[in-house]
């Protein structure tokens, strides 16, 4: 497991209508490497409103259609349940995550 890589989550956490739902992690590599049982991840979904917190995906990532990861949606998941990898994040698109994710989390550098 390594940042950037997507998952697709059988029964999503929370009041979440799908079977299933895509995930990215976020999280800094010293966690997902330690034995620290969760990671970051952000919500991928087929609906994208062009904010800037917002980072627009597809086929190209391993995804069936167009989607957006929500850097407003931020969420700790077990590691246990990110076993189904679907693709990784272009170098490109982990530079938009990163700049995605400065502005949800009104960081420098986030604009």
């Amino acid at each position: 497991m390594r940042r950037g890589d997507i998952y697709r989550v059988a029964k999503p956490p929370g009041n979440d209508p799908k079977k299933y739902r895509y995930f990215v992690v976020v999280s800094r590599p010293a966690l997902i490497k330690s034995r620290f049982s969760t990671v970051i991840c952000a919500p991928i979904y087929s609906m994208h409103d062009g904010l800037s917190t917002q980072v627009e995906v597809g086929v190209d990532e391993g995804l069936k259609h167009d989607s957006s990861i929500h850097c407003d949606a931020l969420m700790s998941l077990p590691k246990s349940v990110l076993t189904h990898y679907v693709g990784h994040l272009s170098a490109a698109r982990l530079r938009a995550l990163d700049r995605a994710l400065a502005i949800a989390l009104h960081l420098d550098g986030g604009h």
